[in-house]
This record gives C-alpha cells, sequence and structure tokens, in this order.
C-alpha cells in the first residue's frame, strides 16, 4: 500500500495567539498595506509576531518613535499608501504626535497601531500606562479602541475595517489602541479567526457649479492661480500650458509645487518684494484659485489679506482652509479632475496681467543674476550654488525654516523633485522623514538643512536602511539663522541663548557613529569643486557640513532684497 504524502510547507504561518493581532494583520494584507514601521516592546509582541512573519509585509525596526513616525510619514509621501506604525503602550505612543499632526496637514495616511493594557489595568498605578483612547483626537481622521475578547470581535472588525478604510480614502493618519492581556509572546500555527473585509463606500460625486465658475472665470481680467505643496507630475502639463497662455491669468507656485513653466513666477517673495500701495493695488486680482497644501510666503499671505480678491476658489477633494478670510467657493474635487473638466469650456480674457508681472519679475531676475555674482560668502551664496549644482534625476527633501526659505529665491530643474513638512512647518523629523522618502524612492535623494533641524532629529540616523544614494548637505551657520532674520534685537545675550541659541557643533562625530561619509566646506575658495566632489560620492550615505559666517547671513539677504527693488 502506498503512503500518504504530506506536503508540508517550508515556512509555515506563525500567527500570535492574540485574536486581535489575527484581526489586524489580516485586513492590513487584505486592504494591501503592506510597509510596517515597528518600535521595540513588549506589550505589541502580539502585533510584531504577526506583522513579521507574513511575508507579504515589509518590517523596518525603528528604536525612536518620534523618528519612526516621520520615517513611516516619508514612505507614505512617496508611495501615497497608508504606512502601518506599532508601537508598546505608555509615552512610547506619545511620540508619534508630531508626525500625526504632519500627516493630518499634509494629507498623508498614517495607520497607528497602539498596543495597550487591558482595561482592568488602566488607571490603577501600572506600569508604562497612560490614557490612550482618542489621545491625538484633535489630530487624527478615526480613532478607535479595540476591546479584548471574542465577544467582541464582529464590533472591532467594523471599526479597523472603518479606521483603515478612512486612511485609504481620505489619505489621513487613523489610529488604533489594541489591548493586550499577558502572555504576550504565545503563537499559533493556524489563524483562529478570518475578519470580514468590508470595502470602501463610495461617496457621490460632489456638486460643483461650473456655469457660475466659468462665468467667473471669463469675466475676469485679473486671475491669479496660487499653488502650494503638490507632488510631481499631479497636473498634466496641457492644463500648465492652459494657463500660462492666458494672458488674464498669473500663476504663483513655490518650491514645493512640482509645477514649472516660463511663465510662471517661481520666486514670490522676490516678485513682491518693495512693491509700492499702488503697486499691489495693480496686482490685486479679482479672482483667485489655489489649490494644493501649505503655502511657505508670509509676502503673499499679507498681500492677499490686505489686497482681497472679489473671489477665491480653492480646489481640493478633502478641505479648504481660509487662509486669506474671503474664500467663498470650496470645489472638491481632485485639481487635474477640475482643470480636465472646467478649463475647455473657458474663454480667454484680453488683459495685460500676465505680462506686466512677468516683465517686473524678470527685470528682478535680472537684479539677482548681477548680485550674485559679487556676493559675498553666505547663506545666500551656497543656496545659490547648490540650486545651480543639484544632480539630475533626484528626489530633494528640504527641512523648515531657514532652507526652505532660502530655496524660495531660486530656479530648480523640473527634473529635481522636491517635498518638505509644510504641514505643521515644524523642524522635528525632518531627516526622519527625508530617510523614510529616500527608502520608499527609486530615485537618489538629497536632504539639504539647517543645524538646528538636524541636531534635533540626530536619532534619524540611528536607522539601519539609509540608501548609498542618500546624501544630506547639512548648513550649519552655529545656530537658528532664520531669527536673525526676522528679529530686531539681534546683539544681546539673551538673544544668542534663548533665540539664535548658539553651538559649536559638528555633524562630523555623528557621521563616524552612523557610518555616515563626511566632507566639510568652510569657504568660498574650494565651494564647486568639493561641492561636486560630494555628489559623486555612491557607495555609502555622505554628509557635507557647509559652515557658513552666522555674523553675516542676515545683511547679505537683507541687501539682496534692497538689490532686486523695482516698482512697475
Amino acid at each position: 500500500m502506498p503512503k500518504k504524502i504530506v506536503f508540508v510547507p517550508l515556512n509555515p504561518m506563525i500567527f500570535s495567539s492574540k485574536i486581535l493581532s489575527q484581526t489586524i494583520t489580516q485586513l492590513c494584507k487584505a486592504k494591501e498595506i503592506t510597509q510596517v514601521v515597528i518600535s521595540p516592546g513588549s506589550r505589541n509582541a502580539p502585533l510584531t509576531i504577526g506583522f513579521i512573519n507574513d511575508s507579504n509585509f515589509k518590517c523596518y525596526s525603528v528604536v525612536d518613535e518620534r523618528c519612526a513616525g516621520f520615517f513611516a510619514l516619508g514612505i507614505a509621501q512617496q508611495t501615497g499608501k497608508p504606512v502601518a506604525l506599532v508601537c508598546t503602550s505608555g509615552s512610547a505612543l506619545l511620540n508619534y504626535y508630531p508626525a500625526i499632526a504632519e500627516a493630518f496637514y499634509s494629507t498623508i495616511p498614517l495607520v497607528v497601531l497602539s498596543a495597550d493594557r487591558p482595561e482592568n489595568l488602566l488607571e490603577i498605578g501600572d506600569g508604562q500606562t497612560i490614557n490612550q483612547k482618542n489621545v491625538f483626537a484633535n489630530h487624527i481622521a478615526y480613532s478607535v479602541n479595540c476591546k479584548e475578547g471574542e465577544t467582541f470581535q464582529k464590533e472591532n472588525e467594523t471599526e479597523i475595517n472603518n479606521a483603515l478604510n478612512t486612511a485609504l480614502a481620505q489619505k489621513l493618519p487613523v489610529h488604533i489602541n489594541i489591548p493586550f492581556s499577558e502572555p504576550l509572546y504565545d503563537t499559533v500555527e493556524k489563524a483562529s479567526v478570518f475578519p470580514e473585509n468590508i470595502p470602501i463606500k463610495k461617496n457621490a460625486e460632489p456638486f460643483i457649479d461650473m456655469d457660475k465658475c466659468i462665468k467667473q472665470w471669463n469675466s475676469a481680467k485679473k486671475k491669479m492661480v496660487l499653488v502650494g505643496v503638490l507632488p510631481p507630475h499631479s497636473i498634466e502639463q496641457k492644463w500648465i500650458n492652459y494657463l500660462s497662455s492666458d494672458p488674464s491669468v498669473l500663476v504663483l507656485t513655490e518650491t514645493t509645487s512640482n509645477l514649472h513653466h516660463t511663465n510662471f513666477i517661481y520666486s514670490i517673495d522676490t516678485l513682491i518684494n518693495g512693491l509700492t500701495n499702488e503697486d499691489f493695488k495693480n496686482l490685486q486680482p479679482d479672482l483667485l484659485v489655489t489649490f494644493g497644501g501649505m503655502v511657505v510666503s508670509k509676502k503673499i499671505k499679507t498681500f492677499l489679506r490686505n489686497y482681497s480678491p472679489k473671489n477665491h476658489w480653492h480646489i481640493d477633494s478633502q478641505k479648504a482652509y481660509d487662509t486669506y478670510f474671503v474664500l467663498n467657493n470650496h470645489i472638491k474635487q481632485n485639481s487635474n479632475h477640475f482643470f480636465t473638466a472646467f478649463l475647455p469650456k473657458t474663454s480667454g480674457t484680453q488683459s495685460n496681467y500676465q505680462q506686466t508681472w512677468l516683465h517686473n519679475f524678470n527685470l528682478k531676475k535680472q537684479k539677482q543674476r548681477q548680485f550674485e555674482t559679487t556676493v559675498t560668502y553666505s547663506d545666500f551664496y551656497v543656496f545659490s550654488k547648490i540650486c545651480k549644482s543639484l544632480p539630475k534625476p533626484i528626489q530633494l527633501q528640504i527641512a523648515n525654516s531657514a532652507s526652505i526659505r532660502y530655496i524660495q529665491l531660486f530656479k530648480l530643474n523640473p527634473r529635481v523633485q522636491v517635498y518638505c513638512n509644510r504641514g505643521t512647518s515644524g523642524i522635528d523629523g525632518s531627516t526622519s522623514a527625508s530617510i523614510g522618502g529616500a527608502v520608499a524612492s527609486d530615485l537618489p535623494t538629497i536632504f539639504i538643512t539647517g543645524d538646528l533641524s538636524f541636531f534635533y532629529d540626530s536619532n534619524a540616523l540611528w536607522n539601519n536602511y539609509i540608501p548609498k544614494n542618500f546624501k544630506i548637505i547639512l548648513i550649519n551657520n552655529s545656530g537658528g539663522g532664520i531669527f536673525r532674520i526676522i528679529a530686531k534685537n539681534k546683539d544681546s545675550e539673551q538673544f544668542s541663548t534663548f533665540f539664535e541659541t548658539k553651538h559649536n557643533l559638528t555633524g562630523k562625530y555623528l557621521c563616524k557613529m552612523y557610518g555616515l561619509k563626511y566632507k566639510e566646506i568652510n569657504s568660498k575658495k574650494d565651494f564647486e569643486i568639493k561641492l561636486q566632489s560630494f555628489f559623486n560620492i555612491t557607495n555609502k550615505p555622505a554628509l557635507l557640513e557647509i559652515k557658513t559666517p552666522a555674523a553675516l547671513n542676515d545683511k547679505v539677504l537683507s541687501d539682496y532684497f534692497v538689490a532686486i527693488t523695482t516698482s512697475i
């Protein structure tokens, strides 16, 4: 009698014995949430066991939860898909908050999976325990507080489905809090629950009064289109060309808009600087159309609040902020979809609006080029040289504060894809997010940062996934140089201690500790040679530290704005 053949899988599946862990992992897999960032702990062991033993998931281990949150955000920023975050109970969860807030305001999907003590151990003085229920209430799209036990399985399934569907549909962060009683490390080879995958409900198409929009557009002789943060390739080239060809349309972009055309104003502060009240009245639009995320320029916000348009539309499928206090039309649609349906139905309007302001802008850019030929070694000099020398194509990640503001003054090649955490505009997590972005992208990544932002997030380098083609340009002016630009009383000891926060730190020893190649520039003499040799490094991640004179930087920037001043 022949023997019965039994097929044994080479790598049998291992599940946590906890049905909540099985429910979470199976629903994440069903909804194709495959990237998981895990921070170590015991209470989250059931989740960790479930994710790392399933080949459908790509798991990363990042110890510092604040860094882990931004690392996950960087991955989600690139992929457009939710990334799961797994942490233990207690204060570990709170360290995600800066990344959660950034994701909320930048419309980036994160799924926070926090382990918790069972309900009977809460608020009795047990260790590593806080009140985790709805802890992100003001900055989260959906919160779930699961209940342990088979009795609550259907309720938990429904709520977990709702949370994951929200992250997928709205591209926003969600929080699922999961209690686990001990033992935490027990495993089984067969799943004991098979949760239902509830599909996302399709919302009805929002009503758009297209006739009203067409009438307002066609009658406006001065139309200003202001674009905030946008992923690359968000708008089809034909609609970019259409907007640029209408003489009544002036398009203002920022570095983070990732939109390029010779008829677009790419440096808003350069255009607005030095204008008279009469100039501002001439620039004042009849119709303001905005789309994309947050805008960097304070000058444009001040201008549009003081010289209000008659109508302001914001195009976004999710939300619209009344940034200029005159918003009267939220067009709830993807911007490219709206332009596809709308622009072919409009007609061109005779106007000299675009031509007038492009001429003014080009005059200022000529003066800028003259200024650059004689500018002394400073932050301005460094940024001007970097922007001209960046390799292409690349992903360019930029830290907040002075870095993102300086970059706005210079034209970048369209093959440079730009990202920055402008949701909350904080310096926390910029390095971590850039590493996450590098991990998720096929492009080489360069991250430009100032010293305070870099040292604040130095734990970002405690990361085993940094690609070889990842580079950091650290512009070190020994303090918060942005405060020397915006503050008036700069010469007191209190200013240098509590605002500028002067220091003598260097990135050299962090590079040695974390295995990055290190180069340094501290003068104009050999800047271009060393910059190019830095770009040529390909065998390991690298950092270029450019040291600039703190006392000169604010004066050089001030001199720049004086040099380009021109009125229409």
